[in-house]
C-alpha cells in the first residue's frame, strides 16, 4: 500500500490535472442531483445531462414530481436505460422527501438509504456534494479501477471493500474531490479499453506502471 507521502503526492498532482473536482452531472436543486445519480446507473453522465433538463422544466418542483405517476415520467428517461423502475423511484422518492423529510434532501446516510432507489454510492455522492460531510468516497467503476491501479486498495472491485480502504488512507477533506477527478482521470487518461499510460503524470506513484516496467 502508498505511504502518506505518496498518496499526498498523487492528490496533489489531480487536483493540478483537474482544478475543478466536481460531479459531471448537472444540476440546480439538490434533489435534482438526487434523482440524476439515480438516473445515471447504467448511463452515462452525458446522457443524463441531456435528458433532465426536460424533466425538470416539465416537473419544475418536488411537489410536481410527486404528484406525477411513473408513468408519466418514463417517456423523459426513456433513453437512460430501466427507465420504468427509475420512474417509479424518483417519483416515490418525492413522495418520501415531502412526506418525512420536510421536502429536504437529508443528510445521514440512515436517512438517504431509506429512499426509493439509493444505494451507498448515491448517499455518498449527496453527502459529499450537497452537505460537504468529510470523509465521503464516492466508489464508481472508475474510482474502483483505478485507484487499484495506483495501488490506494488491494485491487478488489467491491464497492464496499473499496469505500472502506480509502476512506482509511485519504485525507477526509480531499476523499470526495478526489473520487469526482478519478471519473475524470477515468475519462481523459487513464481509460478501461486503452489507458494511456505514457502520457499519465500519475506514473511516478503508479503500481500497475511499475509492475509494467519491470516485467
Amino acid at each position: 500500500m502508498k505511504s502518506s507521502q505518496e498518496i499526498n503526492a498523487i492528490v496533489e498532482e489531480l487536483k493540478r490535472l483537474y482544478p475543478m473536482g466536481i460531479c459531471s452531472l448537472e444540476y440546480e436543486k439538490d434533489y435534482e442531483l438526487l434523482f440524476a445519480t439515480r438516473l445515471s446507473a447504467q448511463c452515462t453522465d452525458e446522457r443524463v445531462n441531456q435528458v433532465t433538463p426536460a424533466l425538470f422544466s416539465d416537473f419544475p418542483t418536488l411537489e410536481a414530481l410527486a404528484q406525477a405517476e411513473p408513468e408519466d415520467v418514463e417517456p423523459y428517461i426513456h433513453s437512460c436505460g430501466f427507465f420504468r423502475a427509475k420512474a417509479k423511484d424518483i417519483v416515490f422518492a418525492s413522495r418520501m422527501l415531502l412526506e418525512e423529510f420536510d421536502g429536504k434532501v437529508p443528510g445521514t446516510m440512515e436517512a438517504l438509504l431509506r429512499l426509493p432507489g439509493v444505494g451507498r454510492k448515491t448517499a455518498n455522492l449527496i453527502l459529499g456534494d450537497v452537505h460537504h460531510t468529510p470523509g465521503v468516497v464516492v466508489a464508481d467503476t472508475h474510482c474502483i479501477r483505478i485507484t487499484g491501479l495506483l495501488g490506494l486498495t488491494d485491487g478488489s472491485k467491491d464497492p464496499g471493500k473499496v469505500e472502506k480502504q480509502l476512506r482509511a488512507c485519504l485525507p477526509p477533506e480531499e476523499s470526495n474531490d478526489f473520487c469526482h477527478r478519478m471519473v475524470l482521470h477515468g475519462r481523459a487518461v487513464c481509460r478501461a479499453r486503452k489507458p494511456d499510460c505514457p502520457n499519465c503524470t500519475l506514473r511516478p506513484w503508479c503500481s500497475h506502471f511499475s509492475s509494467a516496467e519491470e516485467a
